[in-house]
């Protein structure tokens, strides 16, 4: 029912939150929904592929989830956030990056924002590996702020901070490189020119034991330290089949991760 008493009908399916009205947020939204925050990028990822690459990809993603399981798992989907931290790709144009500074803030407004709804689970599903360390830092003022419970998801961990990456890229395909373009090629085949793929996997650092991409010792980089493509990775044996496959496995997994977010309470003290 509607504060004036008036019987409020939910549309069954309806998962994006800026879709709905007040009334009907009001039903739809309670103690029980997860508030879940696509965040992306606009940034250069190779000859090949579209700027737009991180973007499509997250919200194909959360919208299959929402899909599929989103009744079930009290899922709102609020707007994407198109644009990221991407400061180690702003030597290519095309790239929009936010300062830290501007990027916190804006989600610092938008946990004070949501905090106002019934629900108290706030989810950061993460499609830019460039905004990992800011988003952890995010859901610490965020929860500290509003009190809401806040999350980062990320439904295939990037392979620079403990993802398994794929062999053929010597585990440091980060950047364009097999899995995203693959990934393309299934969610937005025309989008890509497999004619301009070219492999550069920085293979001078796979003997290392701590100094290389996804190892124990971090480094700052960009893109651009690599190589003139702007690649990290090896995206020549792209294909729509692996694309789908990696898809349905990060489908997968986000749900699950999601239902366990739903259920997560602090122990008592």
């Amino acid at each position: 029912m509607s504060p004036t008493g008036e019987r409020v009908t939910v549309p069954r399916g309806t998962r994006r939150f800026a879709e709905l009205r007040t009334s009907e947020l009001e039903v739809l939204c309670g103690a029980g929904t997860v508030l879940v925050q696509p965040i992306a990028a606009v940034e250069q990822h190779g000859p090949h592929l579209p700027l737009s690459t991180d973007l499509e990809v997250v919200t194909a993603l959360v919208d299959a989830v929402a899909l599929e399981r989103g009744d079930e798992l009290g899922v709102l989907v609020l707007p994407p956030i198109s644009y990221g931290k991407s400061n180690e790709h702003t030597w290519a144009a095309g790239t929009v990056s936010l300062e830290a500074s501007t990027l916190l803030a804006v989600l610092g407004d938008l946990g004070r924002s949501v905090a106002r709804t019934a629900a108290r689970k706030l989810a950061f599903v993460n499609g830019h590996g460039g905004n990992s360390a800011l988003l952890q830092v995010a859901c610490r003022d965020i929860h500290l702020a509003t009190g809401l419970e806040t999350f980062l998801l990320h439904p295939s961990l990037p392979a620079d901070q403990g993802g398994p990456g794929h062999a053929v890229e010597l585990g440091m395909g980060v950047h364009a490189g097999l899995g995203e373009t693959s990934l393309l090629l299934y969610l937005r085949p025309e989008l890509v020119d497999m004619s301009e793929a070219r492999r550069n996997v920085p293979e001078e650092l796979a003997a290392n034991r701590w100094v290389r991409i996804g190892g124990p010792v971090s480094f700052g980089w960009t893109s651009a330290d690599f190589g003139p493509t702007g690649v990290i990775g090896d995206p020549t044996g792209a294909t729509a089949e692996l694309g789908k496959e990696l898809f349905e496995e990060m489908v997968t997994r986000l749900g699950e991760q999601i239902e366990e977010v739903r259920s997560f309470s602090f122990p008592s003290a």
